[in-house]
């Protein structure tokens, strides 16, 4: 089972933090970097198609493939930023605020959404929490009450700090949940396309099935049920998979541990015989080198599809690629 005593949450920053950015820095977001583009009309027929922003990259990737051709998606988010910590500029306002329909993952992963909401007034998109229904983890006693503090210790609220681990998209069967969100969504506000929202919905819901079936039949041999990653992004796909992760850091991915939290993991390294410590592609991986270093483990990268690269963009990967990817990892450091 998953690991979540080493789970604690993102620290909330203050509302928005509004800059004043040019024109020309106005995000085209992932929908112009190749990840499940729209293929219909033309750009003279592009005005026709139902404008969707998406909060980060999963986000974007499921509403392109339920929408299909009839949906112009924005990513937030642009690519290569790691999520957590960014806040929506003057030029994503302007964005929202032509959207029909945000699509977000929610479970305290964005947490600029309420108040972006608010302040839009009358422009307000229709919004889609894409994690609403599914099975959420929560954090534990002693997580929630680190990441009150150090909410606390920033100015912000302590009540406001969400007690689940946002990053349910890990796990197929949870994805396919915030895929039939989406689609209810758009069906909402285009009624006209619920045939083909509901086609594409089909169609892609049975491609997570069979993911989800690779995963259990890709590790459920394995003899080895441990990782350490370089961040807690993991939970979900743990907990659907009987692994046990051991995070380098919290939930946010560019902070890094004191002595004391890098002895234990270098115990856990020993103790578990891991000999391969993950990092990822949006954060440093020198923290996980010096524990390998430590160890005598090597370093990879599983990657927690918070944002993918201008590199992995234009190859085309999209959420199944960049998953499978990720299990052929997990087979490869657990055999």
């Amino acid at each position: 089972m998953s690991q979540l005593d080493h789970s604690p949450f993102m620290t909330r920053r203050g509302f928005l933090g509004l800059t004043a950015l040019s024109a020309g820095t106005l995000l085209a977001g992932c929908a112009s970097q190749g990840a499940a583009p729209s293929t219909g009309p033309d750009a003279a027929g592009s005005a026709t198609k139902i404008k969707v922003a998406a909060s980060f990259y999963p986000m974007y990737d499921f509403a392109s493939k339920i929408g299909g051709d009839r949906v112009d998606v924005t990513c937030l988010v642009p690519a290569g930023t790691e999520p957590h910590e960014w806040e929506p500029s003057t030029a994503d306002m302007r964005t929202l605020g032509e959207a029909k329909l945000l699509v977000y993952n929610g479970a305290g992963m964005e947490h600029w959404v309420d108040d972006t909401l608010a302040s839009l007034g009358g422009d307000v998109p229709k919004a889609v929490e894409a994690s609403k229904g599914a099975d959420l983890l929560k954090l534990s006693a002693d997580a929630l009450k680190e990441e009150q503090e150090e909410e606390q210790s920033s100015g912000g609220d302590p009540s406001k700090v969400s007690d689940t681990d946002p990053h349910c998209w890990l796990s197929p069967r949870v994805a396919k949940q915030e895929m039939s969100n989406i689609r209810d969504g758009l069906v909402a506000v285009d009624p006209d396309g619920a045939s083909t929202y509901d086609a594409n919905y089909e169609t892609w819901a049975a491609k997570l099935d069979a993911l989800d079936e690779e995963f259990r039949s890709g590790l459920d041999p394995l003899p080895n049920k441990s990782i350490v990653v370089s961040h807690e992004a993991f939970g979900y796909l743990c907990h659907d998979f009987g692994l046990t992760q051991m995070p380098i850091e919290g939930i946010e991915a560019d902070a890094e541990p004191d002595a004391q939290a890098m002895a234990k993991i270098v115990d856990f390294v020993k103790a578990h015989g891991v000999k391969t410590i993950f990092s990822e592609e949006l954060v440093s991986p020198k923290v996980a080198q010096s524990i390998a270093d430590a160890t005598g483990a090597k370093v990879e990268v599983l990657n927690p599809l918070e944002g993918l690269s201008d590199e992995e963009l234009a190859a085309g990967d999209d959420y199944f690629s960049v998953m499978r990817s990720n299990l052929d990892e997990l087979k490869k450091a657990l055999s």
